[in-house]
Formats: C-alpha cells, sequence, structure tokens
C-alpha cells in the first residue's frame, strides 16, 4: 500500500500554519476565484465583451457526447488534489500554484479585455441525457468571461503534474494525457469556447509551468561538464 505523506486524522484549523498542513492555505485561491467568477460573470454585461470566433469554430460540429470528457474535467481535478494532498503534498503545491497562476490571469483578462462567445445552439438536434446536460450546463454557466479557457488551462496543469510524478503508472500518466486532450477538444465541440480561448489558454498554461516548474527544466536540462 502506498505510504501517506500526510496524515490528516490530526488537523485542526489551529495547525493551519504548522509546516505540517501550511499547504492547505493554497485551496484558498478557490475561495479568491470563485468570488471573483461570481462578480465578472454578473456585473459585466454582454453587450461589453468582445466576441470570440474563428473560422474553425464554423467548421467543428456541436456534440453532445462531449459533454462526457467536458464534465470529467471537474472530477479529475478532485482526483488530482486529493491525490497529491495525501501522497505528494510537493506536487500538490505545484499543481494549486498552477491553477492559482492561470485563475489570477484570466480573471484579470476578463476584466481588462471581457470577452463571449455565440457559438452554442439554439435547438438540439437529438433529445437524450446530454443534450439536458447541455441545456443545464448552459444555464448555469454563461457565455462570457470565455478567453482563455480555464478549462484548458487547468488541464495542461493537470497533465503536466502527473507526467512528472514519479511513483505513478504510465498507464495512469497515459489515461489522464488522453483525457485532457479530451476534455481540451470537447470545449469546443459543445460549443462551451472558440477555438480562439482554447488557443489563448496555450500560452497561459506556459506561462505559469515556467514559473511553477523553471528549476525542474534548469536541472533536466543543464549541460554536464564533459570529462576531461
Amino acid at each position: 500500500m502506498k505510504k501517506e505523506a500526510v496524515s490528516y486524522a490530526g488537523f485542526r484549523l489551529s495547525k493551519l500554519n504548522t509546516p505540517e498542513f501550511s499547504h492547505l492555505k493554497l485551496l484558498l485561491g478557490w475561495v479568491v476565484y470563485f468570488v471573483f467568477y461570481f462578480l465578472t460573470e454578473n456585473l459585466i454585461p454582454a453587450e461589453k465583451c468582445h466576441l470570440m470566433h474563428c473560422w474553425l469554430d464554423d467548421v467543428i460540429p456541436f456534440c453532445e457526447y462531449f459533454f462526457i470528457p467536458y464534465t470529467f474535467w471537474y472530477i479529475l481535478i478532485v482526483i488530482s488534489l486529493l491525490y497529491f494532498l495525501r501522497y505528494n503534498v510537493d506536487s500538490f503545491k505545484k499543481l494549486q500554484t498552477y491553477i492559482i497562476i492561470t485563475q489570477i490571469v484570466a480573471m484579470a483578462v476578463y476584466i481588462i479585455y471581457p470577452s463571449r462567445q455565440e457559438l452554442r445552439p439554439v435547438m438540439f438536434e437529438r433529445d437524450n441525457f446530454f443534450t439536458h446536460l447541455a441545456a443545464l450546463i448552459y444555464s448555469i454557466d454563461t457565455n462570457t468571461g470565455v478567453c482563455p479557457s480555464l478549462h484548458v488551462a487547468y488541464s495542461l496543469g493537470i497533465a503536466s503534474v502527473w507526467l512528472k510524478e514519479k511513483d505513478v503508472s504510465w498507464l495512469w500518466k497515459g489515461f489522464v494525457t488522453v483525457a485532457v486532450i479530451l476534455i481540451c477538444l470537447s470545449t469546443m465541440f459543445v460549443k462551451q469556447h472558440s477555438t480562439v480561448d482554447v488557443l489563448a489558454a496555450i500560452p497561459l498554461g506556459l506561462l505559469a509551468e515556467f514559473i511553477v516548474y523553471k528549476d525542474f527544466y534548469i536541472k533536466k536540462f543543464r549541460k554536464v561538464p564533459e570529462m576531461q
């Protein structure tokens, strides 16, 4: 059985500032994010948002079955954070820091350059569980604050941290890689994001990758002095 890095059985709020549990404070980033998400979603009118669109959006069809990987994204975030909380605190810190960086930059962009998309189908061609799910998600999540896509940015961070994990099988790493690819594609096929939003998330992910893993890459690519 895999050994736990930290036992949370004895955790109390009074111990939050101790070295053993101080990493949990990073989770407060989600509280700040949801506050700003609520504000940007409700205080920035759609008519003041810039329309995100490119020719690829008209080529990519709506496919409700892509809501499977799209919604699996939420599960993957929870699984990843809980796993690293339990078994690798350093990886948890890196993933949560990666997420916080993308959240801060994305929210700043949403405020400075508010965006929206008009890609959602007016009517669904089929009537099934997934189109009902689509209608539910559309009703909860507005079509504003879309560029860059945090769905994509988070996914890049999740793939990055799992692929660097030493004590994880390549089977799981392969699964996560395929899942992340499908998640990124799903944002366009379920018409939650324009291709522009997806492409904009890539440099955002690279920025977070550089900040979080700079030392990792310096160590990895440092040239070994030649033997004399």
